[in-house]
């Protein structure tokens, strides 16, 4: 794929100067960028860059004044950061842009697959399933029997839904993520072993949801998992029977949400945070990495932090009060030493 300047311009509805059928087939950054590459400068610390770079195209802000001479052609643009993004998402579009059922490949007679279709080979799609228009199912995927995907659904190679699930429109998943799995049910028994009960439920995941690579989300014991419109979940994450995840909630990688635990919208969940089962966090609650949650939390829109978690401000002090440990030991050692020689004097005395 190659454009010209002039192409990028007008998507970018920028003002060009220089050459306007300089040739660009490839994205790069403006440090590391070679003939052919198109680059940005948004950041004005990278500004000498600039006079020093060897891409074709460069897109800079509108209101930039150079200082030296330009050898790329430049476009200008009200924000080149915005602009760039909008050209990694339409060079990506183009990159995955793939229609067609490959072989060998399996689709139950009874399912049932939308238009403008991708499907890639050794997939297995069962029983009474359902695929969405413009969906994409990348090679060595599974689809249980009545599981639905919507359209311009992206479950890329290896993803596998078990049955009866629901994936909404607009859904990204990475390699290797698994929905739908058992949750962890097992009934303890008189003799110390443990019955599994079985997990009936599904899981349902809505529009504009992004599911990192290997991440598990367990079908529920009855009723549903859900993950709500807009979430965002990195790679790692496991998510429990019967959790369900408010819209728009970002959670970082190697986070645990046990069973039947409910987490509000606009939620922000750092990095291997534990959080215990059947509890509720609030709207807008935010958590630092290796936190632990072992209660309700009820307040809207707070910071939360340690293990187990505090409010941010008090985690906060803590830490500045364990970096003084040892300062603090050696004052009560001192204290220690002169309380002993004012009891030894005054026995002396």
């Amino acid at each position: 794929m190659q454009f010209t300047a002039k192409e990028v311009s007008l998507l970018l509805n920028g003002t060009i100067e220089g050459n306007p059928d300089a040739i660009v087939f490839k994205l790069a950054k403006i440090e590391e960028a070679n003939e052919g590459s198109l680059s940005f400068l948004a950041n004005p610390k990278y500004e000498s860059h600039l006079y020093t770079t060897q891409a074709s195209v460069v897109i800079i802000n509108k209101d930039l004044e150079l200082t030296q001479p330009v050898k790329a052609t430049v476009i200008r643009v009200n924000d080149a950061y915005s602009s760039f993004s909008v050209l990694l998402e339409k060079y990506n579009t183009l990159k995955l842009n793939k229609v067609g059922i490959e072989e060998p490949s399996f689709i139950h007679p009874d399912a049932v697959v939308g238009k403008d279709v991708f499907i890639g080979a050794f997939t297995y799609i069962g029983a009474n399933a359902k695929v969405g228009d413009g969906a994409k199912i990348y090679p060595h995927s599974f689809l249980g029997d009545n599981v639905e995907v919507g359209a311009s659904t992206t479950l890329f190679s290896g993803v596998k839904v078990y049955h009866d699930c629901i994936i909404g429109n607009n859904v990204i998943i990475h390699s290797n993520a698994v929905i739908g799995s058992d949750g962890f049910g097992f009934a303890p028994q008189a003799d110390g072993s443990y019955h599994k009960i079985s997990q009936i439920g599904n899981v349902v995941i809505e529009d504009w949801v992004e599911v990192g690579a290997n991440t598990c989300i367990d079908r529920a014991t009855m009723g549903s998992t859900i993950i709500r419109k807009g979430v965002k979940l990195d790679n790692l994450i496991q998510i429990a029977h019967n959790a369900e995840i408010g819209s728009n909630t970002v959670i970082a990688s190697q986070t645990g949400v046990s069973g039947s635990t409910k987490i509000g919208e606009n939620c922000i969940v750092g990095g291997q945070v534990g959080i215990v089962g059947h509890i509720t966090l609030a709207k807008g609650t935010q958590i630092q990495a290796k936190s632990g949650i072992n209660k309700s939390i009820e307040e809207e829109n707070r910071k939360w932090g340690g293990a187990p978690a505090t409010t941010y401000q008090n985690y906060m002090r803590s830490q500045v009060i364990i970096q003084r440990l040892p300062e603090m030991e050696k004052k009560i050692e001192d204290l220690q030493r002169m309380l002993k020689e004012l009891q030894d004097n005054s026995i002396n005395k």
